[in-house]
Order: C-alpha cells, then structure tokens, then sequence
C-alpha cells in the first residue's frame, strides 16, 4: 500500500532524525490522562507515614484518581489550610506532619465523602 507523503506530515515526527525502513511509520505518544473523579467518587485514604523520612511524621493521602493538575490544586488547597509544606505527585498528597484529623475534616467538608482513615 504506498502511502501518501502528505499524510506523513514531517511536523508530526519532530524527533525522528531517519529512518531506512520505506515503511516506517511513527507512533505518536498520545497518553490520556485519566479524567478527574468528583470528590463524592474520590476513595481517598488517610495515614501516618514515618517510613523513608527520617523519622519525621508526615500525613499521606492516597488513591486520589484524576489528573497531574488537579492532584496538585488539592495538595496546594491542604497545605495552605495546614499551614505547612510538602507534596503532591504520583497519586497521592504529602502534608509535612501529623494532621490526620484536620486534613479527615477539610476533605469531607470539600465533599470527598469516601474518605477513610487508615491505621
């Protein structure tokens, strides 16, 4: 099947440099992320974590589903309303120190109804 060089749009294809197979046909790298949850469908979880931290308590919030973005805007929105610092990457918050029933509260007041404390 010969294929049509305007299909093959060299914009398309910026970081190839060249290719010798006369059927090379580059892949894009479309990922989606996942769409964001509502907070009523959020099963959050809620703990103590010490482990890795050189012996400092901080608060772990984990199992939030959603995008990069807003996983950030929480992590930014706990933070602030805690009044310290720390994290928000790879599906879960950190929140430097023990604030495992004020960050229970802001969650459920924020409408993420399923959240769960974890021993």
């Amino acid at each position: 099947m010969a294929k049509n060089p305007k299909d093959n749009d060299w914009k398309d294809r910026l970081n190839v440099v060249y290719s010798t197979n006369p059927d090379f046909n580059y892949e894009m790298d479309d990922e989606e992320e996942q769409a964001t949850l509502q907070p009523s469908q959020q099963r959050l979880r809620v703990q103590l974590d010490r482990k890795n931290r050189g012996g400092k308590v901080v608060t772990l919030i984990t199992g939030f589903v959603g995008t990069e973005d807003d996983l950030k805007e929480l992590g930014k929105f706990l933070k602030s309303k805690c009044g310290v610092g720390g994290s928000a990457k790879d599906g879960e918050v950190i929140v430097q120190g023990d604030f495992k029933q004020k960050v229970l509260e802001l969650l459920k007041k924020e409408g993420y109804t399923q959240t769960k404390p974890v021993e």
